[in-house]
């Protein structure tokens, strides 16, 4: 809703009018935008000189309902979110619309035409039951083989005769079973699948199976939690097919699937949070399809490689971007922005260094050493004491009726208490002087070489204080401040909101990152203060300045151009070239100027200051301390039934041997998933989500951060990435979700508020978000997905919008607050924008300066799902 005063608005109109009251301005296209803008803002007429932002009030919100309106007309053209920006007023709006447009061809708009009629492949529900019971006969079939491991190991080692040769015994399995574990991905690859191919493989089928027990099994290894950014990784990438050159560093944990379809030539980087993954989810069918990266090429954070796409030696796409289906960079040239579109920007900053073959090998060495010597055998000690030790001390007997006896569950109440307290202390006493010990070591400025003692320091420093534990305690509350600074933050002349940071919030090095006094940031912040060539790293400081506000999922690199009072809107490409930006808004990728703040966000302006601050954030501070409490006791109430469920399987172990372990692994699943559903349904019972606008000193913002906090807990949803459980698991929560809806890895933060129709696809990486905050305004609405939707890799729904039946979202798309997608629409880009429309493409990449090369490989993503194999399992 707008401002009363907006309702209210009366206009000038004596240079429009005649004298006699005829209207002679606008015309044409400016008199039925003028109608439809005024209609919006419920006023009688408006102006054609006057701003959207700074005369009318209007806001993003606003002006997405306009573009909407303006988009059901047939006479009027499209009109998208960057062309509002662009042109705030409705003569500039309508200058810019008629400018002259090349007529499409009769071929291109029978292309178009086809792609947007697609339908979705829809599975029946026959194939969507017998998928799920092939996944789960798996599942168990796995569990039952790890627990054959974990018990042959066990009674192993336990028969040693003394503690040098427990010892012993423990790196010889500890080592068998990281090799055992490391091979299996790999031969299950070879034997089900062999070498993959560009196909389309209908979801749900037999052939579907195949892909996800190889993809679960591939994704989920050892080599993969333990070991990505060192030059173990590229090896087992190549045992899997891939074509991997000499000197490859990568750092990403997004494990590339369809291995034989990825090429990377020699010396290339590519760098966290990047996808390339070799395959996407698309209208109910899974798609394979080549990555080539060439010679010392660099991929940028938070980047989207999606399929058929390439890089030619030296290439560069740079963080915050993305590659559609057909798009190829030349060699040499530097890319950026979704999708991406050529740059002089130059995102390699540093020099590489000499780091031969003996180096990384004696690293990698020292690697599965440490693992296989010290933190195999210390594992497998704490286990023994925590299952067989500590119940002999509490003198708690296991026999035939503990689970009937007081003291049983009294014992295991205790035990779990000093076991979840003594270690949430302990850690924040080490994550807080540990890493600063570690960072003396390391100088800014200066190359280091990769897989040497500093690369390790920095590995140890950058994984030691990005506990996503104490963030997410301290988060949301006045609490972050002092944990940042504690970690090493410079945080100087706070401005204490009790809202300064959010709950997930990570950086390369604590000690470099400087955040000015003012400042707001909202979730999915990555200070990027380590640039990495293929050979050698750097850190630099990075600072943000004062009274900025961050949004959600931005990449702040540490040669980042925005200095005071900027807001940097969600998913927004931070410059790193030109002037610093002062005083401005910034959307997309690339990044492009908007307006600071509108009317509608400066009402609350007033809470933010003065005694009116201090009463609201002594209250904020006492509603945020009982949060923190409740998150706690939540936490410890889980480890609690893991150490009885733990207890218990050692009570039983002796009369079902593996089966016992077997049941166990899958209850601690279960116990987990309807554990934390439970906790998150229960705050909503007492606090249910609604859609707001309102100050973030207002309570039900406060209850709002509370229900977050009881939904942090979401790392065990992944294990139903890609199965039809994870729609079931979506339902326990609260989402009205269709049938045999496809989700790969979507993110939900507020479930209750999303409703997505039958046979809709939502991509690994994407986030369908609710909410947003804005200095100190926060939002919330509805979120309504129609069926056969398809939502792309990486790409973000933000709250209000709506998407008709058959659209389709593209990769690393950002589908802005309040829009609404028609049916069978495609969208894409950042802002996202309708690729249907001769006129927006045209726009963008004139907007964009990109070279005429580009519309093919922009539109080519319009007509690339139709192509390829299909393989109906």
């Amino acid at each position: 809703m707008l401002d009363k005063s907006v309702d209210v608005l009366t206009v000038d109109l004596a240079e429009s009018t005649t004298s006699d009251g005829t209207l002679v301005g606008p015309a044409g296209t400016e008199q039925i935008l003028a109608a439809v803008l005024a209609d919006v803002l419920d006023v009688d007429r408006v102006s054609v000189d006057s701003h959207f932002f700074d005369d009318l009030g209007a806001n993003s919100l606003t002006m997405a309902h306009f573009c909407a309106r303006v988009r059901k007309r047939d006479d009027l053209p499209s009109v998208s979110m960057k062309d509002i920006y662009r042109s705030p007023t409705v003569k500039s709006l309508a200058e810019d619309l008629a400018e002259e447009v090349p007529e499409p061809t009769e071929s291109a708009v029978a292309t178009s035409t086809e792609a947007t009629v697609e339908v979705p492949t829809r599975a029946s529900t026959r194939q969507y039951v017998l998928c799920g019971v092939l996944q789960l006969l798996t599942f168990l079939a796995y569990t039952v083989l790890l627990a054959l491991i974990v018990t042959a190991g066990y009674e192993w080692i336990a028969s040693g005769t003394s503690i040098l040769d427990y010892y012993i015994r423990a790196v010889i399995v500890g080592a068998a079973t990281f090799v055992a574990l490391c091979v299996l991905p790999i031969a299950a690859k070879w034997t089900l699948v062999g070498r993959w191919k560009s196909r389309e493989i209908r979801i749900w089928s037999l052939g579907y199976v195949r892909f996800w027990i190889v993809k679960t099994l591939v994704q989920r290894n050892l080599l993969v939690l333990l070991f990505v950014g060192s030059p173990l990784y590229p090896l087992y990438l190549r045992a899997l097919g891939a074509k991997v050159g000499r000197g490859v560093a990568i750092f990403s944990r997004s494990v590339p699937v369809c291995t034989d379809l990825l090429t990377i030539g020699d010396g290339t980087v590519v760098r966290k949070d990047s996808h390339l993954t070799c395959y996407r989810a698309h209208a109910g069918v899974l798609q394979t399809g080549p990555v080539t990266l060439g010679r010392d090429v660099f991929v940028g954070e938070m980047t989207v490689v999606d399929i058929n796409t390439s890089m030619g030696d030296g290439a560069q796409l740079g963080h915050t971007s993305s590659l559609h289906p057909g798009q190829a960079v030349p060699a040499g040239e530097h890319w950026h922005g979704s999708p991406a579109q050529k740059t002089e920007m130059n995102y390699r900053t540093v020099e590489p260094a000499k780091c031969g073959v003996m180096r990384r090998v004696s690293y990698s060495l020292m690697q599965v050493l440490i693992l296989l010597v010290i933190d195999v055998p210390i594992a497998l000690a704490a286990a023994d004491v925590l299952l067989r030790e500590i119940p002999r001390l509490g003198r708690l007997e296991f026999g035939p009726h503990v689970l009937t006896s007081w003291t049983f569950y009294v014992v295991g109440l205790v035990v779990s208490f000093a076991l979840f307290f003594g270690t949430t202390i302990v850690g924040l006493v080490l994550v807080t002087t540990i890493p600063r010990l570690f960072n003396l070591a390391l100088k800014p400025g200066k190359t280091y070489r990769l897989y040497g003692i500093h690369y390790a320091i920095h590995r140890a420093v950058e994984r030691r204080t990005n506990s996503q534990f104490f963030k997410t305690l301290f988060g949301d509350s006045s609490s972050i401040v002092g944990y940042l600074r504690l970690i090493g933050y410079r945080l100087r002349n706070v401005e204490q909101t009790g809202s300064n940071f959010g709950t997930y919030l990570k950086h390369s090095n604590p000690y470099l990152s400087a955040v000015g006094s003012g400042t707001m940031v909202a979730d999915g912040l990555s200070i990027i203060n380590a640039d990495f060539s293929s050979s050698s790293f750097r850190l630099n400081p990075a600072t943000i300045g004062p009274q900025n506000f961050l949004g959600n999922a931005i990449a702040y690199p540490s040669q980042g151009k925005t200095g005071d009072d900027c807001l940097i809107a969600t998913k927004a490409m931070v410059p790193i070239e030109g002037e610093i930006r002062e005083g401005v808004g910034l959307l997309g990728s690339p990044s492009f100027e908007i307006p600071r703040s509108v009317q509608r966000d400066t009402q609350f302006d007033h809470l933010r200051t003065g005694p009116s601050l201090h009463r609201a954030l002594t209250a904020k501070n006492r509603h945020n301390a009982v949060t923190a409490a409740g998150y706690l006791f939540g936490r410890w109430m889980h480890v609690y039934g893991l150490t009885l469920l733990a207890w218990t399987t050692t009570r039983l172990y002796g009369l079902q041997g593996t089966w016992v372990i077997a049941l166990a692994s899958i209850l601690t699943l279960v116990w987990t998933t309807l554990f934390f559903a439970v906790v998150e349904r229960a705050v909503q019972v007492f606090l249910p989500l609604r859609p707001l606008y309102c100050s973030i000193y207002d309570r039900r913002f406060w209850r709002h951060e509370r229900f977050w906090k009881s939904a942090a807990v979401t790392m065990h949803l992944h294990a139903f990435d890609g199965t039809p459980f994870k729609s079931g698991v979506w339902r326990l929560l609260g989402v009205r979700m269709g049938r045999r809806v496809f989700d790969d890895g979507c993110g939900i933060p507020e479930k209750t508020l999303v409703a997505i129709g039958d046979d809709t696809t939502l991509n690994a990486g994407s986030t369908i978000q609710c909410h947003s905050q804005e200095d100190g305004a926060f939002k919330s609405d509805r979120i309504t997905i129609g069926a056969g939707c398809t939502v792309g890799v990486g790409a973000w729904v933000h709250y209000g919008v709506t998407m008709g039946d058959g659209a389709m979202l593209g990769p690393d798309a950002f589908l802005m607050k309040g829009e609404d997608v028609p049916p069978q629409a495609r969208w894409a880009g950042n802002p996202a924008r309708d690729l249907r429309d001769d006129r927006a493409l045209t726009m963008q990449l004139r907007g964009t300066g990109s070279d005429s090369r580009q519309p093919a490989a922009v539109t080519a993503d319009t007509s690339a799902a139709t192509g390829g194999t299909r393989c109906n399992g």
